[in-house]
């Protein structure tokens, strides 16, 4: 256990206590019921203290570094930290696993229970109902049950071991992920990974960051807030005190806890309880039971195995109906019911594509780990799925679209603008007041002393803009002297609501003192009243002063760069007092809406985009991706990054009016439904442009304009309420699966929102933390990779179940419909039907989720995750008209071709019934060497089957493309693990027909040799076939034959 004051001993039960979550909260009911009777002990007077009178919100902060020992100011010692250490890390443990349910999961589930169904009817088969009418047993019904029970633990160790794989992958990608805290120890401020924080350490919270573990604040910031969605399920913030605001611990907003997040203002706070004695750890603790929720891709896999398993359970029930209403009846001698029930078993085993499950876990921990060679991370394998229907990307632009190393290019006043490739001499009065300002309403500092010769080298601490602006105006001379010589009294850190920082600062030679204003142009704007000429003079804030000021960010923003006002306003001493006190930030929002500030002046900042953003969009927008830009800049400086990066390519650019305008279009739309409000792909590309006041007015019928008529759409000054109010917007509409990249915290929201919220690595941790991908390596391209890989999941999902079907649901069949329906003797044995089945279509089946991507891949549309199945018509026309159609006329006429080599011919064969062996005079044969001759037909369609799949995988790998451009064997589309699949699967069949134990025991036998080769000439057919019907598809795009292309 980990110490609280001296330690925190166990974990009592006490009932009522109160749980800090809505009536939204994701918990389910019996994890919230638990969670009430939570306690927890202290040492000390107080033994048995409920965890809802818990005090530690009550005491006084300097009481708190008492009972902790430990210093506000130099926080734990060296020797504190290490006794500390000992006692355990800050880490949550896991939830147990439940093993029994996931055996019971990877034995029963997926199609193995289709396999029990036939191996409790093959053991029944055998006995009793082998022994009925004084008839032995056959060993061979005996056989096949022990080979289908072997097939049944094998796929459960397989399962088992791809899941295990599978979750070992995803554990080494989180692992990626560092978290870690900032503390203060010895007196110095360092940052440490998450798990070493100990009890009792001073921690210092700022925007973005992760609470590391359960902290009572000391010290906070007027606009502190935090989110606890995590815990809660509720995604408004809750506000940070020093002040107790409840009885309850848990409720009162003076404790910071595990696992929430930072997402406005700063704050000090001492470390109370971490690891398995947080809150978060408690909840993880209690939790036992976690609702499973299944991906699309599972919902689609679980519809495939009931329409699957229905149709195999039907024939298997028809063909034991056939025999007890006909067969019994009117060919009595033909087959017992235990011969029907071992016969008929194929109806079972070559219905069950066995190898699908296993693919579908394969492909997305092979895909995951591709995607992590590229440093994309993956939070969970769903979002794999997902990547494959996005329809729409709502991008950030800072950060993401930007490389984010921002640098102040240019700095103007009413009467002049500069470069800052300027050299800067003796500064003029407005100058100085502009570097007062930047310099001192800024939020990053410099790690090392003030050396202005090395103030590009130096580390910063802070955002990209004001870490831009530090460095700029560090260039000015005596500027490192401002800091030194102001005090700050107050100080408004800059939110994307307000778009604005405030700082109120005292002089310590004249005690002057100073409101600073820094924040974005049309907001601050009407705060100012007056504005700075160069000399300093200061003219009202209107006519030419302000067309000039107007002109000039107008000149900026066409160029890309960001523009900042940068504002001042001379205080009274004696108002000092109204932002020091309880009131101070209400004071101070009071202030910037009377306004009565000076325009100092302005600074342009430019962020160039990053260079592999333009090929990228142009990727992924040829992949039928829309492109969207979400951001909080202003207009014309989002529509001059949109330009550059390829979101907008149109010179027209409608707003909120020219939507409007539109009134067939308008009309159209109105009457429309959801999933039908998306641009055709023939139409002409619009763009729209929209800003955050746009947004909070547009009525439904806006929305369905914005989204089913426009190609190209840039939000511009959005808040993060907007940009979740646009995300849910775009995903009512049109079907989109829409995808939201963003690195700070405002972005949060809108991450969770979005079908696949994707952060940068160099982003935010509540970014981090509310996304379902990081990109590690801040790569933008990687979305393509991550697309790409996406739907090549569904792609080759596609390609095995068209690989397995053929052979399972059609040639293996209609052995046993021929044997049962026309009389004929059975083609292919029950054991041959189970051991193809599993072991040589699994081994080749394994091989296509190693396919790379097909050249037309990323021109495809999207897959619509609502209407587009694994299989439709047109899968099924190539199945059984096409392949399977083929392979069963091969494998067929090999039988055929054997048994009319040894005088047996066709008609002799159809409906012979009981005859066969008995009554009809087959040239003399006697049984025994027609059972030989029936053996060795059945191992030559089994062989024959296995050089016919070799055609068929190579036929499935690609849609469109010839093998000629998509060659497995060399190249960019090479496969070398078709290659293994193909040796392991002849391998398996050389074992089956060779192994003197199989032979005596299922009466496999050697075939001729000629049969070894004859089928390598069919599977070239199948796949020349298939080349003829790819040259046909391409050829003539509106023919019947290109139209019921899959």
């Amino acid at each position: 256990m980990t110490q609280v004051s001296a330690s925190m001993k166990r974990v009592a039960i006490e009932e009522g206590t109160a749980v800090p979550v809505s009536s939204h909260s994701t918990m389910n009911e019996d994890l919230r019921l638990r969670y009430r009777t939570l306690s927890i002990q202290l040492d000390g007077p107080n033994k048995d203290v409920p965890l809802r009178n818990l005090d530690v919100h009550l005491w006084k902060p300097q009481d708190i570094f008492t009972r902790f020992n430990t210093h506000p100011q130099l926080g734990l010692e060296t020797a504190a930290v290490t006794r500390k250490t000992a006692e355990g890390k800050n880490i949550i443990s896991p939830p147990p696993t439940r093993y029994v349910k996931q055996i019971i999961g990877y034995v029963f589930g997926g199609f193995n229970f289709l396999m029990w169904i036939a191996l409790v009817v093959t053991v029944i088969s055998y006995q009793p109902l082998g022994s009925l009418n004084d008839n032995t047993p056959a060993p061979f019904n005996l056989g096949v049950a022990g080979l289908i029970f072997i097939v049944i633990i094998l796929s459960a160790t397989f399962y088992a071991f791809v899941d295990w794989n599978a979750s070992r992958i995803m554990t080494s990608i989180r692992s990626l992920i560092s978290e870690t805290a900032t503390v203060v120890r010895n007196g110095e401020t360092i940052t440490i990974p998450s798990q070493d924080v100990v009890v009792g350490d001073v921690m210092l919270l700022s925007l973005g960051q992760r609470v590391a573990a359960d902290v009572r604040l000391v010290e906070v910031s007027h606009d502190l807030a935090f989110d606890r969605a995590l815990l809660t399920g509720e995604s408004d913030p809750v506000s940070g005190t020093v002040e107790p605001t409840e009885k309850n611990v848990l409720e009162s907003a003076n404790i910071a806890l595990s696992s929430s997040f930072c997402v406005q203002g700063t704050a000090k706070g001492v470390v109370f309880a971490i690891g398995d004695d947080t809150i978060m750890g408690r909840i993880i603790g209690l939790s036992s039971q976690q609702a499973t929720t299944h991906t699309p891709l599972q919902k689609e896999l679980w519809r495939f195995t009931l329409i699957i398993s229905s149709l195999a359970l039907s024939l298997f029930s028809l063909s034991i109906i056939f025999w007890a209403t006909y067969l019994q009846r009117d060919h009595n001698g033909f087959f017992s019911l235990s011969v029907a029930i071992i016969n008929s078993i194929g109806c079972l085993t070559a219905f069950v594509p066995q190898g699908l499950p296993i693919c579908v876990a394969l492909s997305l921990t092979i895909v995951a780990r591709r995607m992590a060679a590229r440093r994309v991370l993956v939070k969970n394998l769903s979002t794999i799925e997902t990547l494959g229907c996005m329809s729409v990307l709502c991008s950030d632009k800072t950060g993401t679209l930007t490389e984010g190393s921002m640098h102040v290019e240019g700095y103007g006043f009413a009467d002049s603008s500069f470069t800052t490739d300027e050299e800067c001499g003796v500064l003029s009065p407005a100058e100085k007041e502009l570097a007062m300002v930047a310099r001192l309403c800024n939020g990053a500092s410099f790690d090392d002393s003030a050396d202005p010769e090395r103030s590009a080298k130096r580390v910063v601490r802070g955002d990209a803009t004001d870490s831009a602006i530090l460095r700029f105006v560090e260039i000015f001379p005596g500027v490192p002297e401002l800091v030194e010589s102001h005090d700050k009294i107050f100080e408004i850190p800059f939110n994307s609501k307000n778009k604005w920082m405030l700082s109120l600062h005292v002089s310590k030679d004249t005690g002057a003192s100073t409101l600073l204003l820094k924040g974005a142009p049309d907001i601050l704007f009407r705060s100012c009243t007056t504005v700075l000429n160069r000399d300093g003079t200061s003219v009202p804030f209107t006519g030419a002063a302000r067309t000039a000021i107007l002109q000039l960010q107008e000149t900026w923003s066409n160029q890309g760069q960001r523009v900042l006002a940068l504002c001042s306003k001379r205080e009274d001493s004696k108002t000092i007092s109204r932002f020091t006190g309880p009131d101070g930030h209400a004071n101070a929002l009071e202030s910037v809406a009377h306004g009565e500030f000076t325009l100092v002046g302005l600074l342009g900042i430019r962020d160039p985009p990053r260079p592999d953003v333009l090929p990228a969009v142009k990727i992924i927008r040829r992949a039928y991706v829309r492109v969207f830009m979400v951001t909080g800049d202003f207009k014309n400086t989002a529509i001059a990054i949109a330009r550059s990066v390829g979101i907008i390519t149109n010179e027209q650019v409608d707003d909120i009016d020219g939507l409007r305008s539109n009134a067939n279009a308008r009309e159209w739309f109105v009457k429309a439904k959801y999933p039908d409000m998306k641009p055709h792909p023939d139409h002409a590309i619009r763009s729209l442009v929209l800003v955050g006041a746009d947004v909070e007015e547009m009525s439904s019928e806006d929305w369905n304009m914005a989204v089913g008529f426009y190609t190209e759409i840039v939000f511009a000054r959005t808040t993060p309420e907007q940009k979740l109010q646009i995300v849910q917007a775009i995903k009512l509409r049109g079907d989109n699966t829409v995808a939201v990249t963003g690195d700070g915290v405002n972005d949060a929201p809108a991450l969770r929102a979005a079908d696949i919220g994707v952060a940068m690595g160099s982003g935010s941790d509540v970014a981090k933390e509310a996304a379902s991908m990081v990109l590690l390596g801040n790569d933008f391209a990687s979305l393509v990779v991550a697309i790409e890989n996406g739907r090549l999941v569904f792609d080759n999902l596609k390609k095995v179940i068209l690989y397995l079907m053929p052979a399972g649901t059609y040639t293996e069949f209609a052995a046993v419909f021929a044997n049962v329906y026309l009389g004929m003797p059975l083609a292919l044995s029950s054991f041959l039907q189970v051991a193809f089945s599993i072991f040589n279509d699994v081994s080749m089946s394994i091989a296509l989720m190693y396919e790379t991507a097909e050249s037309d891949l990323m021109l495809r549309r999207p897959r619509n995750a609502r209407t587009d199945r694994l299989t439709d018509w047109r899968f099924f026309v190539q199945i059984y008209l096409f392949i399977g159609l083929m392979m069963w006329i091969c494998a067929m006429g090999m039988w055929f071709l054997f048994m009319s080599e040894n005088d047996i011919g066709f008609q002799e064969l159809l409906l012979a019934y009981e005859s066969w062996g008995a009554s009809l005079p087959i040239h003399h044969y006697t049984t025994d060497e027609l059972t030989s001759l029936v053996n060795t037909g059945n191992c030559i369609y089994y062989v024959t089957m296995i050089f016919l799949q070799f055609g068929c995988v190579l036929a499935v790998r690609n849609r469109r493309v010839s093998i000629l451009q998509a060659n497995p064997f060399y190249g960019p589309r090479r496969n070398p693990v078709i290659l293994v699949g193909m040796a392991v699967s002849v391998s398996f069949g050389l074992f089956f027909l060779y192994a003197p134990a199989l032979q005596n025991l299922f009466g496999t036998t050697p075939i001729p040799a000629k049969f070894w080769f004859i089928p390598l000439g069919f599977g070239l057919a199948i796949l020349l076939m298939d080349e003829i019907r790819k040259l046909v598809v391409r050829s003539f795009p509106d023919s019947l034959v290109a139209k019921a292309a899959w």
